[in-house]
């Protein structure tokens, strides 16, 4: 195993530790701290492994923070105009 598996590896690990324990502000620092620490993590996957094992390594960080991603599409949508009624 490479070293850009074993840090993905020890991010998931990470991820699920912080999921545990109790939070006040339902776990956006750690999201916030998670996604920083992700983003270099997925860039040195995609780099030394290629693209379809960073798109499989980028899914599986979609799937572990998956309301920071939520919120990011909501916001998308409305910035974009879809979804809205007609007036």
């Amino acid at each position: 195993m490479t070293w850009a598996l074993i840090l993905v590896c020890l991010w998931a690990l990470a991820a699920n530790l912080v999921a545990m324990l109790p939070s006040r502000d339902s776990h956006w620092t750690s999201a916030y701290a998670l996604i920083a620490t992700g983003v270099p993590i997925l860039g040195y996957v995609t780099w030394t492994h290629g693209a379809i094992v960073g798109l499989l390594v980028l899914a599986a960080g979609c799937s572990i923070l998956r309301w920071p991603v939520i919120y990011l599409w909501r916001w998308l949508r409305r910035k974009a105009g879809i979804g809205e009624a007609a007036e």
